[in-house]
């Protein structure tokens, strides 16, 4: 099968919002021992100041993310492909980015979706971040059919993740202390892609780069988006000319 004809057989479409199991611990010959559990992922703040990135610095393969917390399609990909990006991530092969996007609130309105962005920034302070995430995003439905991410409600969830709660986190989270974060996030969002509201979230890149309409599909199956980040990883090239 040649490069073009594989890219090919992997293209399905999905539609998007416009504006689960985790891995174990390994050791393999040719590299560093896999993060054991999701405590264990580097967590950290980008020099923009509006991405989260997690996993491996020295990644090869970089994966963007780019999520509004309010977004039913968002949690429709946290328990599908993402699942994929999250063993790639643990094995070292992939290093996971997000950029927030809060447009639902709009749409829906509320402001469940800044407070949330905001009470993931708060997480990153004490390097709980991707279990939050998780957390939030697990309980987005039941969340959004009983008031939404309120205040009260993103302290209560929190407890969920072990050694998360204090003052520093319940300050940040009451207050909107990562407002600044959570409007700049939004405004980075909107610059991404060539429609001027944004590109609609779930969306992706690779290496820097959009994935195109005809593979984000791939996202939302776990398998695909697996073989889609191998092929990046084992033909480059292809990649790059599919791509292009």
């Amino acid at each position: 099968m040649t490069a073009a004809v594989a890219w090919g057989a992997l293209a399905v479409v999905t539609t998007g919002c416009g504006q689960g199991p985790y891995g174990t611990s390994s050791t393999g010959a040719a590299g560093p021992a896999t993060y054991a559990g999701i405590t264990d992922l580097p967590e950290a703040l980008a020099a923009d100041g509006t991405t989260i990135t997690v996993g491996d610095p020295r990644a090869k393969t970089v994966v963007r993310l780019y999520e509004d917390p309010r977004c039913p399609v968002v949690a429709d990909f946290e328990s599908t492909g993402a699942r994929a990006i999250r063993a790639q991530t643990f094995k070292r092969q992939v290093r996971t980015e997000y950029t927030f996007a809060s447009f639902k609130d709009e749409r829906l309105g509320g402001d469940g979706s800044k407070r949330a962005v905001n009470a993931l920034r708060a997480a990153l302070d004490g390097q709980k971040f991707a279990e939050y995430h998780a957390v939030l995003i697990d309980n987005q439905t039941a969340v959004e059919e009983s008031g939404g991410f309120t205040t009260e409600r993103l302290l209560a969830l929190a407890e969920q993740v072990p050694g998360l709660r204090g003052e520093a986190f319940d300050t940040a989270v009451s207050t909107m202390r990562y407002q600044g974060f959570v409007t700049a996030s939004q405004a980075a969002y909107e610059h991404t892609g060539d429609d001027p509201v944004g590109p609609g979230t779930p969306s992706f890149a690779i290496d820097s780069k959009l994935v195109s309409e005809e593979l984000r599909g791939l996202f939302f199956e776990e398998q695909l988006a697996g073989d889609l980040l191998t092929m990046v990883r084992t033909d480059p090239v292809g990649w790059k000319n599919h791509r292009s």
